[in-house]
């Protein structure tokens, strides 16, 4: 491991210059007749709007701006270097412990922009890391899981950065390596927020209830698994498609927070164009869209993964998240649930969709758990 040493978010003006070019140099194509609601996937006008504004009103310099507003640093853990945020809370941490705050796919530390104020105003300090092979992290020699991702987390906060105990908070891939946090590290982890859970997998041993969730699930989702089963087992061949293809990549991912979030609650409205792009840069500038993609197959092929959470944990249950989560009794299975949030408003974004509604739940839930 290494100290600390800070760092400040700087892309060199020829990196900027080329993703233009490319977007300059790319066609979008045709769609069918009956191209409407993103029945297909990605609306190829509404991707053409998108386009524009990146190549005509989007600042990169000032969103540049607005992520260096936070402390930074980089640190070497186990071999991966970590790019993080690590913001004390004003006036002196007051006895409080503080949060890590995780994203997943294709999110970034965009997402946490507008929550990163909130949470401080009520006393607690972040640590908010672009998680392995994202961002300005670095690129693991090959696929991590959730349970490796896990246990670097926890190097990083305790080895690191000296937090015996600290909160953890996490949604997408965020909460798959919270609750394994939560399971093998529950000596440091006091407790665990998430917008995002899955119940014990669907194991031989599973109980009819459980079984009867995962068979539902799997005919629920079937629209929406496709990346899902393509980053998970043949990850490269789309990754090496993408890399270097800001067009490309924006149809993959915007396709995403369309159909992940509450868009029809909240409308276009519900993100901001340039949030958007920001999240999408953070990808590009970095050379990352290749290792995040790797993150699904090592998900899909590491072992031991399951456990029960025995540290409280707090479930926010947005009402615009795709996916079909489990009710309390069938996630009371695996976590230690002594808060349960119906939301009503936001989707699988959730820190952007609804930052007030979000960092409100996670503030009323550490304030009575902190120590």
């Amino acid at each position: 491991m290494t100290t600390p040493r800070p760092f400040v978010i700087d892309v060199e003006q020829s990196t900027l210059d080329r993703i233009d070019r490319k977007l300059a140099d790319s066609r979008i194509g045709y769609a069918p007749q009956d191209d409407r609601d993103w029945r297909y996937g990605t609306d190829a006008s509404s991707l053409r709007a998108f386009v524009d504004h990146w190549r005509n009103d989007y600042d990169w310099r000032a969103q540049e701006a607005m992520l260096n507003r936070w402390p930074q640093a980089l640190a070497e853990v186990d071999g991966v270097l970590l790019h993080f945020y690590h913001i004390p809370a004003p006036g002196g941490e007051a006895g409080r412990l503080p949060i890590l705050l995780m994203h997943g796919w294709p999110g970034s530390i965009v997402e946490f922009q507008a929550v990163i104020p909130l949470l401080l105003d009520a006393g607690y300090p972040l640590v908010v890391p672009s998680i392995p092979g994202f961002g300005w992290s670095g690129k693991p020699p090959r696929p991590l899981g959730e349970k490796a991702m896990a246990t670097l987390m926890r190097r990083l906060m305790v080895d690191v950065l000296g937090y015996p105990r600290f909160h953890v908070q996490g949604g997408d891939f965020g909460s798959l390596v919270a609750t394994q946090l939560g399971i093998w590290h529950a000596d440091a982890v006091a407790s665990l927020h998430l917008n995002f859970y899955l119940p014990d997998g669907p194991g031989p041993s599973a109980d009819p209830e459980l079984q009867a969730y995962w068979q539902q699930l799997a005919s629920l989702t079937y629209p929406e698994s496709g990346y899902l089963h393509q980053q998970g087992t043949k990850p490269q061949t789309l990754a090496l498609a993408l890399h270097d293809n800001p067009l490309g990549w924006a149809a993959w991912t915007l396709e995403k927070f369309h159909g992940w979030s509450d868009w029809r609650s909240t409308g276009a409205n519900g993100f901001q164009t340039d949030q958007l792009i920001t999240n999408m840069m953070t990808y590009l500038v970095t050379d990352s869209v290749i290792s995040s993609i790797w993150m699904y197959h090592g998900s899909s092929h590491e072992q031991g993964k399951e456990g029960r959470v025995e540290v409280p944990t707090a479930i926010a249950r947005f009402p615009g998240e795709f996916y079909p989560l489990a009710d309390r009794s069938l996630a009371a299975r695996r976590y230690n649930i002594v808060r349960w949030t119906e939301m009503t408003a936001g989707g699988h974004f959730a820190a952007m969709e609804a930052p007030e509604a979000f960092a409100s739940d996670l503030i009323a839930f550490l304030d009575g758990q902190d120590c």
